[in-house]
């Protein structure tokens, strides 16, 4: 079980850092089914200017974009790697993420991978775990 702490100060920053200056970002387990918490929060992501990435294996276009079996096949830079898949599956994504030379690491609401964190973080990546990105962008966006 995962008991809800408040925000350290540096986690607001890491936040708020990665949701100004990360404007590409790759969705890893973006699904093209708008039932999925993974089309809902790219879409949105989308609507707000990001420009967004799908990655899964599974499809060839979502959000009228085309979409690669992995970060390894993205051939442009990534500012932020989304990762929407099961907290098991999560370190080899953070390995090829610092080797795409992403800038953070996202893992929703849900994901949580002490041992990938800490393999993100190591290597200079921003990161956040078990938040959702859209919460966090609409709560600051409201907020002012």
């Amino acid at each position: 079980m995962i008991l809800f702490l408040p925000m350290s100060d540096a986690d607001e920053k890491t936040i708020t850092s990665i949701l100004k200056d990360c404007r590409t970002i790759a969705v890893v387990g973006l699904s093209s089914n708008p039932a999925r918490p993974s089309f809902g929060v790219a879409s949105y992501m989308q609507a707000q200017g990001y420009r967004v990435i799908p990655v899964n294996p599974n499809e060839t276009s979502v959000l009228g974009k085309q979409a690669f079996p992995s970060l390894a096949e993205v051939p442009d830079a990534i500012d932020l790697v989304n990762i929407f898949r099961k907290s098991e599956e999560v370190l080899p994504i953070v390995d090829e993420a610092i080797a795409r030379g992403a800038k953070a690491i996202w893992m929703q609401e849900g994901v949580v991978n002490e041992a990938a964190a800490h393999r993100a973080e190591q290597a200079g990546l921003l990161t956040v775990m078990d938040r959702c990105w859209l919460k966090e962008h609409a709560t600051r966006l409201h907020r002012g």
